[in-house]
């Protein structure tokens, strides 16, 4: 008989997605993806599901042109985290980040600043976080 349980610790969280929300990206994973409240594609189309939790922008001010950045960089930081992405995707979702703040209306200086944040200080946040036991 198989005893071990994986879990995890849970977060606070600010923020629900009262819709699904998909968008295309650019990352491939080798398999599609699919959870609770994410989906990945072949294609690179993914799927944030409505009920999907966040907590908004860590280390940055929650204003409007940073939550749609951090809705989408927190769903793929936490398929990072559950090991569904490789960890060598993360410089990809970083600038992804940045790309969507500029396309909404965030300006290249605080773009550049956010993405700068999460370049140096994001890695424990998409280090796996699984636990098993006993």
């Amino acid at each position: 008989m198989n005893c071990t349980i994986r879990y995890k610790e849970r977060r606070h969280y600010k923020y629900t997605l009262f819709e699904d929300y998909p968008i295309q990206t650019d990352l491939r994973p080798p398999h599609a993806i699919s959870t609770r409240f994410i989906d990945l594609d072949l294609d690179g189309l993914l799927t944030i599901k409505k009920n999907y939790a966040w907590d908004g922008a860590s280390g940055a001010f929650d204003t409007k042109n940073i939550m749609w950045g951090s809705l989408v960089h927190d769903a793929l930081y936490q398929l990072m985290r559950e090991e569904l992405i490789s960890l060598e995707k993360r410089e990809d979702v970083d600038w992804l980040l940045r790309e969507i703040c500029l396309e909404d209306g965030m300006s290249r200086i605080r773009a550049d600043w956010v993405y700068h944040g999460v370049d140096i200080f994001g890695a424990s946040s998409a280090k796996p976080d699984l636990l098993h036991a006993p």
